[in-house]
């Protein structure tokens, strides 16, 4: 029993073509899609730049900026009842104990302790 008026079987050829028929259908609607979505994307990506360049600009807060000092010195420094020459011992000593350079340290005062 057939479903439509034909009685008729189609034929291998008519087969070919009617799946042939098919594919190009199924093709031109994935062609036609992907278009749109291409399109559409284009539009966001414009329209994200439109958005970019119209953006107040940032407005940064100014940073506060130290007295500037000679590379490598580290500010003022107050000796209590030490010499120059054990206070600069010391600072060696712990910047060579801590692994970096001496201008990377910074030291307030040094006192000497009594017992």
């Amino acid at each position: 029993m057939f479903l439509t008026d034909n009685p008729a079987p189609i034929t291998l050829g008519e087969a070919g073509i009617y799946a042939l028929l098919g594919y190009a259908v199924v093709f031109f609607g994935l062609i036609m899609l992907m278009t749109v979505v291409i399109i559409i994307g284009k539009c966001f990506i414009a329209a994200e730049k439109k958005r970019k360049a119209q953006a107040e600009p940032v407005v940064v807060a100014p940073v506060e900026v130290a007295a500037p000092t000679a590379p490598g010195a580290a500010g003022d420094l107050k000796l209590h009842n030490v010499e120059p020459k054990v206070a600069a011992m010391l600072m060696a000593i712990v910047a060579d104990k801590l692994g970096k350079p001496l201008n990377e340290l910074r030291f307030v005062s040094i006192r000497e302790v009594e017992e």
